[in-house]
């Protein structure tokens, strides 16, 4: 390779220099808005009142009614009109750096950190807990748009700090939070900004209020398609069945198989023998997908098509295997001789009546008590009317919990190109 000669040195330097950083901008940017964004200190974009000590809020102070206490799941969940707890007008007015106004951010600080939720204009007064944190935005910011910016994950990663031991995080200090810096553009590009990520936002509040309407019709309908306590027979039954259900002991019906774990050195990562599973678990269902154990000394199986119950807290959740596995400590394996997804719904609709050793501080039930489960069952024509009814709603709601998905990696799509790369501004 030839060097460069004088001519070719000032050329190259002339078009870095003039070159804009990149980064500086967004990689989407709405017609009629130029210039870089500024880099501008929390600080002078804020106010900021962590809440007061837990000595200040206790259950003794609170009232039935009066002034609401809002706490980290208000923050957390976006739902900001139903509170546990509230206090007097005079412990209000003691509180009153703590009360909370329109359009102030209230960020959760405890449990799940670092989640946002504006304060309505028809908000309940009241006072954020020693949980939250309250930051009112300065004139000249548009507060969705801060709240925005505050949701990146870069945003993230700064405001929740790693402990000594790696394994904590905590949200950093009110001082560190202040220094913090952040590329922000012109008001009326703010506003721009924030009415397109607010029209996404309420197409994804719309999708989420018809995800959790079909499993609470889903809910209430499993209710009265199997037979209340004391009731032979469920309050709503399709035409042409009207036998009474019969009642037995699980072990009657069915196999149960109790799990046991391999020895330590027989798990890989490498699809060697068969997939292991333990019992993860959420919202009473056990994760099946993609297991990230495989095992060669095969213990206990469960086969396609069995039960799955987690056996320690939280104790009966379910699931039905997709395949052949072997399973943990945590699980047990349910093969039935009746329709196994009728099964699956009953034992499903009755997981609260599933109990394990009371008293214990490590919830867990085991093979004898499983066995022991009193099911109510109709005859098999029935069990399948059922369960192809009830998997149908699930097949409604799987289709909106994936709509659902789509919109918010859409959104996460959309706001990465809207906002500039912390990579290559090196905020």
């Amino acid at each position: 390779m030839k060097p460069m000669n004088k001519s070719m040195r000032k050329s190259v330097s002339k078009n870095v220099k003039n070159k804009k950083p990149l980064g500086l901008v967004p990689e989407f940017r709405f017609s009629g808005f130029g210039g870089e964004w500024e880099k501008i200190a929390f600080a002078n974009i804020c106010k900021f009142v962590r809440g007061p000590f837990g000595g200040s809020l206790t259950k003794e102070i609170f009232v039935e009614d009066g002034y609401a206490v809002y706490e980290q799941s208000h923050a957390i969940y976006n739902k900001l009109d139903v509170f546990r707890y509230f206090i007097t007008k005079e412990k209000f007015n003691e509180l009153k750096r703590f009360a909370v106004f329109p359009n102030d951010i209230i960020m959760s600080c405890s449990g799940t950190m670092g989640k946002f939720a504006i304060i309505p204009e028809s908000h309940k007064r009241g006072v954020i807990n020693q949980a939250l944190l309250k930051l009112t935005v300065k004139k000249g910011y548009d507060i969705k748009f801060i709240r925005a910016v505050l949701e990146l994950p870069s945003s993230q990663d700064n405001l929740l700090s790693q402990s000594a031991g790696g394994a904590i995080k905590n949200v950093v200090s009110v001082n560190q939070l202040k220094e913090m810096k952040f590329r922000i553009p012109n008001f009326k590009e703010q506003q721009k900004i924030a009415t397109c990520l607010s029209s996404l936002d309420d197409l994804i509040t719309a999708q989420t209020q018809k995800l959790e309407s079909l499993k609470n019709h889903k809910k209430g309908l499993m209710q009265k398609l199997f037979p209340a306590k004391g009731k032979t027979v469920p309050e709503v039954r399709f035409p042409g069945f009207r036998e009474k259900w019969g009642e037995y002991r699980l072990k009657e019906i069915a196999n149960v198989v109790a799990g046991q774990s391999p020895d330590g050195d027989c798990y890989n990562e490498k699809n060697e023998g068969v997939p292991f599973y333990q019992g993860k678990t959420d919202f009473g269902n056990i994760y099946l997908n993609n297991p990230t154990k495989w095992t060669t000394q095969i213990t206990k199986i469960a086969n396609q098509g069995d039960i799955l119950m987690s056996v320690r807290a939280p104790v009966g959740a379910l699931n039905i295997s997709t395949n052949k596995v072997c399973i943990g400590r945590g699980l047990a394996a349910i093969q039935t001789n009746q329709n196994k997804w009728f099964l699956y719904y009953f034992l499903y609709n009755n997981q609260k009546s599933i109990h394990g050793n009371g008293g214990s501080i490590f919830d867990s039930i085991n093979k004898e008590q499983i066995e022991n489960l009193v099911i109510k069952v109709p005859k098999l024509k029935e069990q399948q009317k059922i369960a192809t009814f009830l998997s149908s709603l699930d097949d409604l709601i799987t289709t909106q919990t994936q709509k659902l998905a789509l919109l918010k990696t859409h959104k996460k799509g959309l706001m990465q190109g809207l906002f500039p790369s912390v990579e290559e501004v090196g905020v």
